[in-house]
């Protein structure tokens, strides 16, 4: 370990769903996917996050399409692997092994189902960082874990120099606020909607659903911001926001697949529990691909 702290490349990365067919991973849907997004110049990649249903994926598994989206960027892009579980050790063990994947960084959900007081997440954070010779992503979601982690409990998480950034998905600008202004880490926006409101209060980037539909253009809207072209990044924004909410009309990754596979790139499949969206989810986002969408992607080429 050092206390050099690591800092990730800024910009795009997007949490990448994890194809299916037939229950087994699709490898070559698997293939097309990461190439496309490495294509479009996102910044990194997220493997096996939420967005890929890593809960539901095995070690073996998990190992192949780490090492694979390693290949296939070939040093081009950062890849941030999730491993966070609910157990300490259990995440422990899960980041040692992709640590011989030959990851950037992990990023850690914290602790679902367990409910960890705000100073149980800190010993939860800084007995994995110093267990791993890997830099850390914090990942505070709320809605999936049912418990926020507050600026100050960031601010204490982050004195550890292996924790590099925060993923904020709590949806709260004043909190988030507060962490890009305190914690002297790294924050990446986790929620597409907000993303240029999280921009305008420091954030170093995204961690993006929307660019598994819309890589270049969650690309092109960063881009925009970084070189002071405001207007022409809340262009963007506002052209995007329909495929944002398309993204979350179920649960997620559920509506993303949906329309990856009306795309040509992969099915739909999820993995039990998770099922198919519904007959009138389907039919809605078959007319939003053939519309709106259509025209984005259009934008894409």
């Amino acid at each position: 370990m050092t206390d050099q702290r690591y800092e990730l490349p800024q910009g795009v990365y997007t949490a990448l769903i994890t194809p299916f067919k037939n229950e087994a991973l699709d490898k070559d849907a698997w293939e097309r996917l990461v190439d496309r997004q490495v294509r479009a110049g996102v910044a990194g990649l997220v493997p096996v996050g939420c967005t890929g249903e890593a809960a539901a994926l095995s070690l073996t598994e998990r190992e192949w399409l780490v090492r694979k989206c390693v290949e296939i960027s070939a040093g081009r892009c950062a890849i941030v692997v999730g491993t966070g579980t609910n157990v300490t050790a259990g995440t422990i063990e899960l980041t040692r092994a992709a640590v011989e994947w030959d990851i950037d960084a992990a990023m850690l959900i914290s602790p679902y189902y367990n409910k960890p007081q705000q100073h149980g997440l800190i010993a939860h954070y800084h007995a994995v960082a110093e267990a791993v010779d890997v830099p850390i992503v914090v990942y505070n979601v709320p809605g999936r874990t049912a418990v926020n982690i507050l600026p100050e409990t960031v601010r204490a998480i982050a004195s550890h120099p292996n924790i590099t950034a925060v993923k904020e998905a709590s949806g709260d600008l004043a909190q988030i606020e507060a962490i890009c202004r305190t914690s002297g880490i790294q924050v990446f926006s986790g929620d597409d909607g907000l993303n240029l409101e999280i921009y305008r209060l420091g954030a170093q980037g995204v961690v993006s659903v929307l660019s598994n539909i819309l890589p270049a253009t969650t690309v092109a809207m960063w881009d925009a911001w970084t070189a002071g072209d405001e207007a022409r990044a809340a262009e963007i924004d506002t052209s995007i926001a329909p495929a944002v909410a398309a993204c979350f009309r179920e649960t997620n990754p559920v509506p993303a697949k949906e329309m990856l596979s009306l795309m040509g790139l992969c099915t739909s499949e999820p993995r039990l529990p998770l099922v198919t969206a519904t007959a009138e989810t389907r039919a809605w986002l078959r007319d939003f691909h053939d519309g709106p969408l259509a025209a984005l992607l259009n934008a894409e080429d």
